[in-house]
Parts: structure tokens; sequence; C-alpha cells
């Protein structure tokens, strides 16, 4: 059962939002990689804000996650695409419905 989710949110630079936009596409086949993330959305709120919604059955899958190869290429481009550091959430979930 999926217990914890992060919550992170992206605001990125004038004329960056295709970049980021692109950049989080692009972290599909990672997320789907990451054996301990159970669910992962790329999102986009409006024209230059984002974000990245991702599920965890246990505090382990949440804490790879914040140190494997997504938020390592996020954090090592952020000075580029966004225009303030990354707003990250640690979430409870309460219930969910996943595929499977």
């Amino acid at each position: 059962m999926v217990k914890l989710a992060l919550f992170v949110r992206l605001e990125a630079k004038p004329g960056k939002e295709a970049a980021v936009a692109d950049f989080l596409a692009g972290a599909l086949p990672l997320a789907n990689a990451e054996s301990g993330t159970t669910a992962w959305f790329a999102l986009k709120f409006g024209p230059s804000t984002f974000g990245v919604f991702d599920a965890f059955a246990d505090e382990s899958g949440r804490q790879a996650h914040l140190g494997g190869p997504i938020a390592a290429a996020l954090m090592a481009n952020a000075a580029t695409l966004l225009s303030a550091p990354p707003t990250i959430e640690k979430v409870d979930l309460l219930a969910a419905k996943l595929p499977g």
C-alpha cells in the first residue's frame, strides 16, 4: 500500500518553460526504473508552473527517489531552468487508487 508521497512545485524561468516541460517528460524512463516509486506524475499547472507528484510504499523508497537520478538532474539544472529552488513537500497519503 502506498503511504507516502512527494509534491514538488517548480517555477520555470521566463523562456525556459518548454525546457522544463521537456525535462519532466524525459524523466519518465528514470522514474519507471525506480523500484521504490509506486506512482510518478509530471504536472503542468500553468504557463510557467510545473510539478511532480510521486508515491511510495515506505520511507526508504521516498529517500531513494530523493537521492536518485531525477533529483540529481533537477538540482544540476535548477539554476538554468528554474526561477526559484524547487519546493519539496513530504506528504502522508490517506487513501489511493492505483492500477493493478
